[in-house]
């Protein structure tokens, strides 16, 4: 199998990740009338199994057949920098920062559909898991391929 990048709009500098489509749903919103924050890092959880599975990466109920997918949260940061105050399309821009042997960072944006408003941002550090003893495990060749595609510059 061959890995292709998933088709999504460009980022608006062209430069690194990846846009992914989300959609904001009315029940989504808190009694303000705004994305309650405990949504963003749901829906760009989906975001990203949107990409990897886009590489054809998923996980299907089993954990010891879910490979790269076994893994889990070490770390959550986000910042929030403006209100969502109402339902419709936007995006997530996607990025890795760090691929490490058994660990990565990625970053990511919540925006407008277009990429150009922020409307949150962060990073989160996953550790990949051997399905059988729970213990940090390399990442397979197949997934760091791919995962190289996203990885920000240093510049």
């Amino acid at each position: 199998m061959t890995a292709e990048a998933p088709t999504a709009p460009a980022v608006p500098d062209g430069s690194y990740g990846r846009l992914i489509p989300v959609t904001v749903h009315f029940d989504d919103l808190d009694s303000l009338g705004m994305l309650h924050n405990a949504r963003y890092p749901l829906l760009v959880e989906r975001a990203w199994n949107e990409l990897w599975h886009g590489y054809g990466f998923t996980f299907e109920g089993d954990w010891a057949a879910a490979e790269d997918f076994c893994n889990v949260v070490r770390e959550l940061v986000i910042g929030y920098e403006a209100p969502i105050e109402r339902p419709g399309a936007y995006a997530v821009h996607l990025w890795l920062e760090r691929l490490g042997t058994t660990g990565l960072t990625y970053g990511f944006r919540f925006c407008s559909a277009d990429g150009e408003t922020t409307y949150a941002r962060g990073t989160r550090v996953l550790v990949r898991l051997d399905a059988g003893t729970l213990r940090p495990t390399s990442w397979s060749d197949r997934f760091r391929a791919c995962a190289q595609e996203l990885l920000r510059s240093a510049d």
